[in-house]
């Protein structure tokens, strides 16, 4: 079965396809808004395996390096796409958009959730912002494709769109750190959802109502969406970044693996804004690994070499910056605040900005 009613299948065998989306999943064709050459695939000779792409519950990168020529060797960094199916569901389930109501949308992409949105709710009700004006061009091609023409504007998504205020939801299709005063001022008496985090831990779904001016919400999920353009993290191989210089060594008692697992990277990475992290196994079966931690100016990192059943681990600290020392300082942080899951923290936009509080509003704890 390589038609949509295969995709529609595989989500439902998932449990993931309310049934109020099961009727948009099933009419709006993925082929239409995925190319058959696309970033790292050529399908153009064989249909069938463009085919089991599209109508496969799995992301499409359709554009990298924001559409700059990319020569071989060169790091890719994935800039456009079309979601996985299940995880737009997930984030529209969060949305929890109903008949009737106006929906801005951030980032446009492919068009397909555009589509999905129009299919839903008439794109007369729709309005989608992308920055990329290659990216939108394409989309609005693939839109009036499937029949639909919700408006689309090229812009800054962060900026919203004013002019077709008011809006009865934002949602967002990249990760951001700061939810924008815009998205409240237009979307009053709402609810919006973004990927939100930071450059170390960016795997939440920030869900937030809006009421008198403020926005406040709970933390889910895991997405994996890609940055906003204005407020990206850091990217790229080690060996960009690594050029065997000689840093400090000292060590551990902190296995780093500990570290980065959910809850405790969620509590670093609301510390710890602007440097990001990669785990890296050993290839030698020896069950050896390190732990590369890089600073989003490339001017600091930091290793911890993990060996297993060892007592204590070696680190290696380079640059202005002691980043494990720092990742250390959060990572004991949140161990001595009871090592809270991420679902006890919360988030509150207004006008002063945006604030972390656990367990209740009144307790902030810190303004990333």
């Amino acid at each position: 079965m390589t038609t949509q009613q295969r995709l529609v299948e595989a989500l439902r065998s998932k449990g993931v396809l309310p049934p109020t989306w099961q009727d948009t999943v099933a009419s709006v064709d993925r082929a239409l808004f995925i190319p058959a050459v696309f970033e790292g695939h050529d399908f153009a000779a064989d249909p069938e395996d463009w085919r089991k792409a599209v109508y496969t519950d799995a992301p499409v990168v359709t554009q990298v390096n924001d559409g700059r020529p990319t020569p071989d060797g060169e790091f890719r960094l994935a800039t456009s796409s079309s979601s996985m199916p299940s995880i737009m569901l997930e984030m529209l389930s969060l949305l929890d958009v109903h008949e009737g109501q106006r929906v801005l949308e951030i980032g446009t992409g492919t068009g397909y959730h555009a589509a999905w949105l129009s299919h839903r709710l008439g794109a007369h009700n729709v309005t989608t912002v992308e920055v990329d004006e290659a990216v939108l061009s394409t989309a609005v091609e693939n839109l009036e494709q499937a029949g639909f023409h919700p408006t689309t504007i090229l812009g800054n998504g962060c900026e919203g769109h004013p002019r077709g205020a008011p809006y009865d939801r934002v949602i967002c299709t990249c990760t951001i750190r700061d939810v924008p005063q815009a998205w409240l001022e237009q979307c009053p008496g709402g609810r919006i959802v973004t990927p939100w985090g930071s450059s170390f831990f960016s795997g939440s779904y920030a869900t937030l109502d809006v009421r008198d001016g403020r926005a406040q919400g709970s933390f889910s999920g895991y997405p994996a969406f890609m940055w906003d353009r204005t407020q990206r993290a850091g990217a790229g191989r080690i060996s960009d970044m690594y050029h065997e210089e000689k840093g400090e060594k000292s060590t551990t008692d902190i296995p780093p693996q500990n570290a980065i697992q959910d809850a405790p990277a969620f509590f670093t990475g609301l510390c710890l804004t602007d440097a990001w992290y990669r785990w890296c196994d050993a290839d030698d079966g020896s069950g050896e690994a390190t732990l590369w931690v890089f600073a989003d100016d490339r001017k600091s990192w930091a290793t911890v070499e993990y060996v297993p059943d060892a007592e204590a681990y070696e680190v290696e600290q380079y640059g202005p910056r002691a980043l494990w020392d720092e990742v250390r300082e959060a990572f004991l942080n949140w161990y001595d605040l009871g090592k809270p899951e991420r679902s006890r923290f919360g988030l509150t936009v207004d006008r002063d900005g945006q604030r972390l509080w656990l367990d209740d509003p009144r307790s902030v704890i810190g303004k990333p």
